[in-house]
This record gives structure tokens, C-alpha cells and sequence, in this order.
């Protein structure tokens, strides 16, 4: 192989500038990870307490209203809807709409904090009642 030398590099992390599109890539995987992953869990414990008994519903119940439970259930419900602000960014760059760049970083921008304001906005609906 001795032209190998002469073919060009891949790009690396060090030539890449690390932008808003980059953080919510990165962002949108780690919250559909947690979704997968706690999300799933807690889905399951919940549907097993519910089918074994009213001892095991409480058992679920104390933990999930205790501060780690509501610290997790926070966390899952941000997951679920960081992943769905970014899903819908990437549904309508899929379209073929907001590839110019300002318009690109402005909603790489607001998807978290989109995020963000949804949690707060649903917990605040749902300690209401």
C-alpha cells in the first residue's frame, strides 16, 4: 500500500466545531436511550405491581413518591419529551425544511429548552390535581 499515504483523512473531532445541531443529535439518542432503558423499567414495575396486588402496588407507589422515585419519574417524563422536540426538528428536516443555518441552530437552540418548559409545565398540571 504504498499510495495509502497520500489518500485524504476522515474529518476528526478535532477539525469538527462543535455546534447547537451536534449537542441535540447527541442529546436526542441519550434521551431515547433513557426512554429505553428507565423508561422501560419503571413501565414494567408498574404493570407488575399492578397485576400482583394491591401489596405490590404500594410497594411501587412508596418508592415512585419517595425522592428518588419522583426524581426518576422527572427525568423519564424530560426524556420523553426532549426526544419528542428533537423527533419533530428531525421530522421536519426530513421534509426538507430548515436546513439554513440560522434557522437550523435557532431550533437546535429552543428544542431543549422546548423540552424543558413541557416537564415543567406537565409536573406543574399534574401536581395540580
Amino acid at each position: 500500500m504504498a499510495g495509502a499515504s497520500n489518500r485524504p483523512l476522515s474529518p476528526h473531532l478535532q477539525i469538527w466545531r462543535w455546534g447547537p445541531a451536534m449537542f441535540v443529535s447527541i442529546m436526542h439518542r441519550v434521551s431515547g436511550n433513557g426512554l429505553a432503558v428507565a423508561g422501560l423499567g419503571v413501565l414494567l414495575w408498574w404493570l407488575g405491581a399492578l397485576a400482583s396486588g394491591p401489596e405490590a402496588y404500594a410497594t411501587f407507589s412508596e418508592h415512585a413518591s419517595s425522592w428518588y422515585g419522583i426524581v426518576v419519574l422527572v427525568g423519564i417524563s424530560w426524556a420523553f419529551f426532549n426526544h419528542m422536540a428533537s423527533g419533530l426538528r428531525h421530522f421536519v428536516l426530513d421534509v426538507g425544511a430548515g436546513f439554513e443555518l440560522t434557522n437550523n441552530n435557532l431550533w437546535s437552540v429552543l428544542t431543549p429548552i422546548i423540552g424543558v418548559l413541557l416537564t415543567i409545565g406537565f409536573w406543574v398540571a399534574l401536581l395540580q390535581f
